[in-house]
């Protein structure tokens, strides 16, 4: 049931994702920014942490569930080091995560070639 539960609600972001694109002006950069700065609204407001405890993976793992994260390490970082904790909150928070799709995009890379005409 978890994994139906995550399905569906990872898959209605997609949907709301996709009408958003096809239905606006918005370019996919700017759709994804408002996924993070809608997950880090959420998350200060209080809503994302019962949302993430029912939906699962299905609202942990799109770019809203990163927009929380990012509010979490920054929210953590403010409350032990005070003003500094801006700038390196949402570093600490994330970098786990940045750093493997970085190294596994890399990777990538050098085993796949790129269809790009040159």
């Amino acid at each position: 049931m978890d994994y139906l539960k995550a399905f569906l609600i990872g898959g209605a972001i997609c949907a709301v994702v996709q009408i958003l694109l096809d239905k606006t002006k918005m370019l996919p950069g700017r759709v994804m920014v408002l996924l993070v700065c809608t997950g880090c609204v959420l998350g200060a407001l209080q809503i994302y942490e019962p949302f993430l405890e029912f939906a699962g993976a299905g609202a942990s793992v799109p770019l809203l569930g990163f927009g929380n994260t990012l509010w979490q390490g920054m929210r953590e970082a403010v409350d032990g080091e005070g003003f500094l904790g801006l700038f390196k909150g949402g570093f600490t928070a994330c970098a786990l995560g940045v750093s493997a799709a970085l190294i596994f995009s890399y990777l990538a890379s050098w085993i796949f070639d790129s269809k790009m005409r040159k």
